[in-house]
């Protein structure tokens, strides 16, 4: 789908959404029960450099700071992280940890954070907009990958026959819309050819204030120590703090 069909198909009762010439989402639109939601994102395959981290990161803090009310929705079709001299020398690490930060705070705040993911997203610039929402949903075809198995390899010193022979079974070594789904990371995969309004609407009024990624990556058999280990690290912690 098109960004265009994309956004008539979710907010049917009018947006004011646009795409500027960097590639960034943002606007607000009009959803079910006559509330405001506001959007940014990533359009366009579009890198995420410095500048356009804090142009997000902004708009996120101006939305906390008025206490604006409805969802926040991120969209989200980009390429990975600038891979320039000027933005790593600037810190562009420190720029998405903040951006992810941002829209943590944002959350925190009452205003729930919804990604939709409907193209390519990779490495950085995926997991501080798309993976940092409460929630992600995806559209079929979209393509995520924090790393690619090329990649993996360089990093994890281990031959790149291994990690394919892995990832047939291992879902944390394979990128895809799929295996993504197994580790919960993405909620659900939603149906192109229905209303996405509808779909909208159900997701908003089903889940929780919780993070749901590690029971859903149990159940799917994608991440199944995940819940366990933070179960055990959550005990842990609220011993210790008893104890103090």
């Amino acid at each position: 789908m098109t960004l265009d069909a994309i956004l008539a198909s979710l907010f049917p009762g009018g947006h004011s959404v646009t795409t500027d010439d960097r590639g960034l989402i943002f606007g607000t639109a009009s959803i079910n029960g006559g509330r405001t939601a506001n959007v940014i994102g990533v359009a366009n395959r579009s890198p995420l450099g410095i500048d356009e981290a804090a142009s997000l990161s902004r708009r996120v803090l101006e939305l906390v700071e008025s206490k604006a009310d409805g969802p926040l929705i991120v969209l989200v079709d980009s390429d990975s992280q600038r891979m320039s001299k000027r933005d790593e020398l600037l810190g562009l690490s420190q720029y998405l940890s903040h951006l992810a930060q941002c829209l943590q705070l944002a959350d925190r705040g009452g205003q729930r954070t919804v990604g939709i993911l409907y193209g390519h997203t990779a490495a950085g610039a995926f997991i501080a907009t798309a993976l940092a929402t409460s929630v992600l949903v995806a559209l079929p075809g979209a393509e995520p990958e924090v790393m690619d198995l090329p990649s993996m390899a360089r990093v994890t010193k281990l031959p790149l026959d291994v990690l394919k022979e892995k990832a047939k079974s291992t879902p944390v070594f394979a990128p895809g819309l799929d295996n993504l789904a197994k580790t919960g990371a993405v909620h659900a995969v939603w149906d192109a050819k229905k209303p996405l309004a509808q779909q909208l609407a159900a997701l908003l009024a089903s889940v929780s204030g919780g993070d749901e990624r590690d029971r859903l990556g149990r159940e799917r058999g994608g991440r199944p120590k995940a819940a366990e280990v933070a179960a055990k690290v959550a005990e842990a912690a609220a011993r210790a703090s008893a104890g103090a």
